[in-house]
């Protein structure tokens, strides 16, 4: 098979890579400094499988920034550009999606569509409406920041919203390219396969809010965090996982995939969705709020990242905090290392981690690890597990 991919971020390059193991695919990108990376077989994202198969393993991969070039010979066109929720339009922007979609369909090929970025319920449908096609099908991702290939090699469930024999090959591609053996596969409709996506998103996003809840309760009323996660999560219906307290949710899925369920609750009754999404925002109020009262000269932001072995800042909860306490006047520096230095939000960004740890009064830190250990006596986190 011949098979196109638009958007190498983690989504379209995991995708691509595990396709290209037995057909031959096209990496198509506006940044040429990743396309040169993959053809190069360097990974531009921070990812241990990611970098491991674009090294190690011979695969039939080429990157390109040409349009015509990457859809010359194409039966599959996998969209995998960035989506984002507006949430003063209350609007969530498809238009990179819409722009390629536009383009495809004009090709002579008639190539299938498969679109892998997150998009609104019911999208998929108005689109094949309004060109009135039925090559365009939705086909949703579930993959964690930093192991995207790893979720495609082992996925938890194969999900296309499409039931026609295209559909069904499609997910036989992916069945193809995976290492694990027996993988549920799931042939849906389009709208379903979108509510899907955004549901086990927010429900995900439900698990950590809940959590949080859990020790900012502890916190305040000056309970053993710790003693109750466990309890709680030795119930076999609630198990020990997703319930390591953080600053709150973020990520490149679940902020906004919660905000634009939430957006399709707009005629629906719902209490859940819409707490789900205050939460988060009141969880990190409540982390600035605890910060605060400690009344630091200057807080040290130990990493933007969302979480460890990842190089996304996207809605990164720590971001949140720090923007609450620049705002009531307290100096702020920032450890980084994938900051190249300068200053971020107003800040200082310090590449060197000794010169920063003596600078701070205060470090907080999402997420703890070697590196600051040695320096607990200044940190504030609500790290119980130091794990994601």
């Amino acid at each position: 098979m011949n098979i196109t991919v638009v958007g190498t971020g983690y989504v379209g390059l995991s995708n691509a890579v595990i396709l290209a193991q037995k057909h031959h695919v096209i990496a198509l990108d506006i940044v040429e400094e990743k396309v040169k990376m993959i053809n190069e077989r360097k990974s531009p994202i921070s990812d241990p499988e990611l970098e491991q198969f674009l090294s190690e393993k011979d695969l039939l991969l080429k990157a390109t920034t040409d349009f015509d070039e990457a859809m010359k010979l194409a039966d599959f066109v996998i969209i995998a550009t960035p989506t984002n929720y507006d949430p003063e339009r209350n609007f969530f922007d498809t238009e990179s999606v819409e722009v390629i979609v536009e383009k495809v369909l004009r090709l002579k090929t008639n190539p299938c569509i498969i679109i892998k970025s997150t998009v609104p319920v019911g999208f998929t449908e108005e689109l094949k409406n309004k060109y009135q096609t039925d090559h365009i099908i939705f086909s949703p991702e579930f993959l964690r920041d930093g192991r995207a290939l790893y979720d495609n090699l082992y996925p938890s469930r194969i999900v296309v919203g499409g039931q026609s024999a295209e559909a069904k090959l499609f997910a036989d591609l992916l069945v193809e390219g995976a290492l694990k053996e027996e993988i549920a596969v799931l042939l849906t409709k389009s709208t379903e396969a979108e509510a899907i996506k955004l549901f086990a998103n927010t429900y995900l996003a439900m698990r950590v809010a809940f959590f949080n809840e859990l020790d900012t309760y502890a916190e305040v009323r000056g309970l053993d965090s710790r003693q109750i996660v466990e309890g709680v999560g030795l119930d076999p219906r609630i198990g020990n996982h997703y319930n390591n307290p953080s600053f709150g949710y973020g990520g490149y899925c679940l902020p906004k995939d919660t905000k634009q369920l939430l957006a399709n609750y707009q005629d629906v009754p719902n209490n859940m969705i819409r707490a789900i999404v205050e939460a988060n925002q009141t969880r990190k109020d409540h982390i600035a709020s605890q910060i605060m009262k400690q009344s630091p000269a200057k807080v040290g932001i130990y990493r933007l990242v969302m979480k460890a072995n990842a190089d996304n800042f996207r809605e990164s909860a720590i971001i949140g905090v720090m923007e609450k306490l620049l705002k009531s006047g307290i100096e702020v520096v920032v450890y980084e290392p994938a900051l190249d230095g300068g200053f971020f939000l107003g800040a200082k960004v310090l590449r060197n981690l000794k010169e920063f740890k003596e600078q701070a009064d205060c470090i907080i830190a999402n997420r703890i690890t070697t590196d600051i250990e040695d320096a607990m006596d200044k940190i504030y986190t609500r790290d119980l597990y130091q794990r994601d």
